[in-house]
């Protein structure tokens, strides 16, 4: 049976251990407020436990954080079952995140792939098809980054390589992101 107590300090190392990332984290809130104040959209997308914390940092965005004001335009990527299922039919799953930022996505946007191993493909050939665009990007990402990470403006990579940790770190980032975000924008 796994240690609770042993789990716990391994979560807590992780999250203590952003205080490494932390200008990027800064930068990466710079680059989302000046997106936002210039007309821009957030794109959030991520496969299975990411998939559910893109949408969740795009409702904190599009409702509220802490506190009443303008909505913001952002955007889960991973929400649509009619899109995703007939993309995937029709083209695969690979390509299903790079078709809709070639669609929706603008220079002024940015977008967020989030990928716990650094790995998924679906999340490099969408980064791809936006640093062709001439789109910012981020990547909330584990491990080394894998082969994600030079694709991206910005690389958020906890210290770690268990996913559930690499999880947890991203909802601090997430929710640090959101926070930052609504305390400089105007209502």
């Amino acid at each position: 049976m796994p240690d609770f107590i042993k789990s716990i300090e391994e979560s807590a190392r992780v999250i203590l251990d952003l205080s490494l990332i932390a200008q990027d984290v800064k930068s990466a809130a710079d680059m989302m407020l000046k997106s936002i104040n210039d007309g821009g959209k957030i794109f959030w997308f991520g496969n299975g436990g990411s998939a559910a914390d893109a949408q969740h940092f795009a409702a904190e965005l599009m409702v509220r954080f802490k506190r009443n004001r303008r909505p913001i335009a952002s955007i889960a990527l991973n929400t649509d079952t009619s899109l995703l299922t007939a993309h995937s039919n029709d083209f695969g799953y690979e390509t299903v995140f790079a078709r809709q930022i070639e669609a929706l996505a603008t220079e002024k946007d940015v977008v967020i792939g989030m990928s716990t191993s650094g790995k998924s493909e679906n999340i490099r050939l969408a980064l791809e098809t936006a640093k062709s665009k001439g789109i910012k990007t981020i990547g909330l990402l584990g491990g080394d980054g894998g082969t994600i990470r030079s694709l991206c403006s910005i690389a958020l990579t906890p210290n770690s390589s268990t996913t559930a940790h690499v999880q947890e770190a991203h909802l601090v980032v997430g929710h640090y992101l959101c926070e930052t975000i609504e305390h400089f924008l105007s209502i």
